[in-house]
């Protein structure tokens, strides 16, 4: 497999949708059923307001995430503001990808649909998703929580953890199926406290394909540490840390700049 040759790590945007508005969440606090997650922005512009700006600037390769249902409108609508410049997951299977496609998507994400309700890992499910939409159309989430084991992925909104750990050997055996992967560290997601540095490490030390790791970003100490320790191999999402999310560690402008860098 050809080396990602990415040396620079790269501002990738994101619009989280939550019960049909933008939000940032603390991650974690995702549940089915009880009190609601802990929110730290809603916003009052709609999810089509963030994909224009996103296109403005020329933010590509984003994506947005449908946490739960009664979102569908809303990605739509995000979609449809942006044919073809963003990513769309939340809810995705075999049977609806190319669907999301056809509403715009530049691709389609998934974990849940790829296990079991038990968590047990279904490589069936993987090959009919490729062969709905093609592996270069879809990124595979592998967002994760630290176990007894390293690092696991976390299905269900990251409610329940799975067979699989995020290990260059997992990434080796999916690479195949996929365009690119996506990783929530979901235990630092939203909290603004810092990255998970070790996952990331572990992340940029493999580097075959693109990555785009998110959780915790809160300081452009952080955002350094990711180029750093990723030797650039890794894209970051930021959220709750960036000024159109209400946050106050990072300025959408500046971050264009970043992008813009040699």
């Amino acid at each position: 497999m050809r080396e990602h040759a990415r040396s620079v790590t790269r501002f990738r945007p994101c619009i989280d949708l939550h019960a049909g508005k933008v939000k940032q969440i603390v991650g974690g606090t995702l549940r089915d059923h009880g009190s609601g997650p802990v929110e730290n922005h809603v916003s009052e512009h709609p999810p089509e307001w963030f994909a224009e700006t996103f296109q403005t600037h020329r933010l590509t390769g984003g994506h947005i995430i449908q946490l739960g249902p009664g979102n569908e409108h809303a990605a739509r609508a995000a979609l449809a503001a942006w044919p073809g410049g963003m990513q769309l997951g939340g809810g995705i299977n075999p049977d609806n990808a190319a669907t999301w496609l056809e509403a715009g998507a530049s691709h389609v994400i998934v974990t849940s649909c790829l296990f079991d309700s038990s968590g047990h890992f279904l490589p069936e499910v993987l090959e009919r998703l490729v062969s709905a939409v093609g592996r270069e159309k879809l990124v595979i989430d592998l967002s994760c929580r630290r176990s007894e084991r390293g690092w696991t992925v976390a299905m269900n909104r990251w409610q329940t953890l799975t067979n699989l750990d995020v290990t260059p050997a997992t990434l080796g055996q999916l690479a195949p199926f996929c365009a690119e992967f996506l990783i929530h560290a979901a235990d630092v997601e939203g909290l603004q406290r810092g990255i998970d540095r070790d996952l990331v490490a572990l992340l940029g030390s493999w580097g075959k394909l693109p990555l785009t790791y998110a959780g915790g970003a809160a300081t452009w100490d952080d955002l350094h540490a990711i180029d750093t320790l990723s030797h650039g191999k890794l894209d970051v999402t930021i959220g709750s840390a960036l000024d159109l999310f209400g946050g106050k560690g990072f300025t959408l402008a500046e971050l264009i700049e970043w992008n813009g860098r040699k």
